[in-house]
């Protein structure tokens, strides 16, 4: 069973892992055995732990009698599954570059609240996943690793920041991993290389809320194959605080009183009222086009949507010019507070220079007026949106790019490219919002994907949505080239 456990999904392996069908070593030893055979041609990981991994697995299988399975599933949701940290998320002991040169050979002494919420949970980490430098850009190519590429095409980039994570996924490196998205770092990578990515609602997972970080832009979320995948990955996310007291179940939306995102997709969704369009705020300053092959997969999308019931309705929200030099202000005074000074600041890559000179440059005014225009940005399209149960649009303007596509050395020009190749991301993070992207269709064998927005705290409709397209699609039972 071995050679083929990658494709059984993350809720099969579960099932067979609680009954004692499967060992933990097994399924671990399985991943790392496609990860070897990769031999890191899909730029997924900057590091591989194999032997704490093996070792954290053989630990799991001796404290099997004393798990919580039996009695709350919810305990330890993830018990035996792999995954892997992100880059940007320090594992004490664990090589953590942040993707930058300037942090290579560092060694962190205490892990983020995220990996030890995913350790709490069950899951058993096989290294670190790809990421851009401090995860800023919306590609994965760094002067750390190889480039993290889709596995559906040659020589084209995962997208990022989440890059290396999606790729990894889709490759069968892992059965899915969580990411992070600040501007569109689940969504984007997801779509590009044909997986279901959700970016949940600001403070939905206490360990990556979004709610301390500058604008409460990044937020943690999920990356799977299939919806149920994505649903379970969710419920390991939030099941456990990093301090090991049991997460707050009651804030979960599903209407019918489930105790978990995995069992919510039991119910159906129901007739929805879906708002849809291909507005950008970045349209003020930028020119912004989206290509006919990922128009006319959003097309067929809504007719799709139509065809089952829902009612779909154009909806194009105000423009918004203050948001073009907002969002930029608060983007460039993040990376302002990357802890480097001096000759260190030389071993960056030219965009981060840039990003961190230009927001060192602002005043504490600029950043204020552009925090409050922001906040007032979020008010005004929740309201626009709340007409609606879910509002679509394309997750990305382009299929995906070649490797050095973006402009690696003018950040003028690379931001633009981003917006260009982004529009419809980011201004769902200020929003705080939770979206999904779906792999609704494909052209030329690339995969494309469609974003569903719901309202405040609504996943659950989100995650069924998207459950119900993927047993019209099937595209879990999709495999890339390489698979």
């Amino acid at each position: 069973m071995s050679e083929q456990l990658h494709e059984l999904g993350a809720v099969r392996q579960r099932e067979l892992l609680a009954s004692g069908e499967l060992a933990p070593v097994d399924l671990v030893g399985a991943y790392l055995a496609r990860i070897e055979a990769d031999a890191g041609r899909s730029g997924a990981f900057i590091t591989v732990t194999p032997e704490r991994a093996l070792e954290r697995a053989r630990q799991l299988e001796q404290d099997r009698a004393a798990l919580e399975l039996r009695a709350d599933r919810l305990a330890s949701p993830l018990w035996g599954l792999p995954f892997a940290d992100k880059d940007l998320e320090p594992r004490a002991g664990v090589p953590t570059t942040f993707g930058s040169r300037a942090f290579v050979g560092y060694l962190p002494e205490e892990s983020s609240q995220l990996v030890s919420t995913m350790d709490a949970a069950g899951g058993v980490s096989l290294g670190k996943t790809n990421t851009p430098e401090f995860g800023l850009p919306a590609y994965t190519e760094n002067r750390v690793s190889a480039a993290a590429v889709t596995p559906w095409g040659s020589g084209l980039g995962a997208g990022g920041s989440s890059g290396g994570a999606a790729a990894a996924v889709s490759a069968g490196l892992l059965p899915f991993a969580p990411g992070s998205d600040g501007g569109g770092s689940i969504r984007i990578p997801a779509s590009a290389c044909g997986l279901v990515g959700l970016k949940p609602s600001r403070g939905r997972v206490p360990d990556g809320s979004g709610i301390a970080a500058l604008a409460g832009l990044p937020v943690s979320g999920p990356l799977a194959r299939s919806t149920a995948d994505a649903a379970l990955l969710l419920d390991g996310m939030i099941a456990r605080r990093a301090d090991g007291r049991q997460a707050d179940r009651s804030a979960l939306t599903a209407p019918s009183g489930e105790r978990s995102y995995l069992d919510a997709l039991a119910t159906p969704v129901r007739r929805l009222r879906i708002g849809f369009n291909t507005w950008s705020p970045w349209s003020s300053h930028y020119e912004i086009s989206l290509d006919d092959d990922v128009a006319g997969v959003f097309e067929a999308t809504k007719e799709r949507l139509a065809r089952l019931g829902h009612d779909l309705v154009p909806f194009t929200p105000a423009d918004a010019p203050e948001y073009f030099h907002a969002f930029r202000t608060v983007w460039q005074s993040g990376a302002a507070t990357i802890p480097l000074e001096g000759d260190a600041l030389g071993q960056l890559e030219p965009l981060t220079r840039w990003l961190v000179g230009v927001g060192r440059s602002k005043s504490a005014a600029e950043l204020a007026a552009a925090l409050a225009s922001l906040a007032a940005f979020e008010r005004s399209v929740i309201s626009q949106y709340a007409d609606f149960d879910v509002v679509l649009t394309p997750t990305l303007a382009m299929t995906p790019r070649p490797l050095g596509w973006f402009n690696a050395e003018d950040g003028e020009r690379n931001f633009e490219q981003q917006c260009q190749f982004t529009p419809y991301t980011s201004y769902v993070n200020v929003s705080g919002l939770p979206a999904l992207t779906m792999p609704a269709g494909a052209v030329l064998g690339l995969p494309i994907g469609v974003q569903a927005i719901a309202r405040p705290g609504d996943e659950v409709t989100l995650l069924r949505l998207s459950k119900q397209l993927e047993g019209e699609l099937g595209w879990a039972n999709r495999y890339p080239p390489t698979w």
